[in-house]
């Protein structure tokens, strides 16, 4: 399970703190798919950057007693001087498995081909998102943080993403950050609302929407 308990996130501005979020507690069970809808700057990428453990609240705390991916497709950890293969291993080495045994994964998935022998700082956005995503399914997780990731790649690389996500790891726990109703109709068993730095949960996908849409 992920719990956040009495969570707070402030930035430091020239004009003052500016809190982002506000005394938020949450929780993710096993399995449990999860939906976050907020309309821009209300927080959500802050909250999936606290849950994965890029960023610490500024008080409360997040438990988290099952293992949490970085959000899908993120090539910020990347190294750019590094070719992408090199990456690769550097990433495996960093979560302790063998990269020997998931580098022809990445290189199949990704569909790089030479390219995952040139250095990173050459490789386009989307290279970089097909790349991170690949490595995201190499690494194996109890719950994964998808922050608007399914946008990577043409429609058919779309769909590949879509079977390798939802399809394979379908028993995993995920929480999802998308502006497509659709998908988190079709994959998320309860959503929560983000607004004014605090998170309002509902179990009914529609009534969730219908909060979010009086809200934005």
């Amino acid at each position: 399970m992920i719990e956040m308990r009495s969570v707070t996130k402030q930035y430091s501005t020239r004009s003052g703190p500016v809190t982002v979020l506000r005394d938020l507690s949450l929780q993710v069970r096993p399995g449990e798919k999860l939906g976050i809808l907020g309309r821009n700057g209300a927080g959500k990428s802050t909250l999936i950057r606290l849950l994965s453990g890029a960023e610490r609240p500024t008080s409360g705390s997040v438990d988290r007693r099952m293992s949490v991916s970085w959000p899908l497709a993120f090539s910020g950890g990347f190294q750019g001087s590094l070719t992408g293969l090199d990456n690769v291993r550097f990433i495996c080495r960093v979560y302790g498995v063998d990269a020997s045994e998931r580098i022809p994964f990445v290189e199949e998935f990704s569909e790089l081909g030479r390219y995952m022998r040139e250095p990173l700082k050459t490789y386009s956005s989307g290279m970089r998102a097909r790349l991170g995503f690949a490595i995201s399914m190499a690494v194996e997780f109890d719950c994964y943080l998808i922050d608007e990731i399914i946008a990577v790649g043409d429609s058919r690389f779309h769909a590949k993403c879509e079977r390798e996500l939802f399809e394979k790891r379908g028993d995993r726990a995920m929480i999802m950050v998308s502006h497509m109703p659709d998908m988190i109709r079709r994959h998320c068993h309860t959503v929560c609302v983000l607004s004014s730095g605090q998170v309002t949960l509902f179990s009914d996908v529609d009534v969730a929407y219908a909060f979010y849409e009086g809200r934005a």
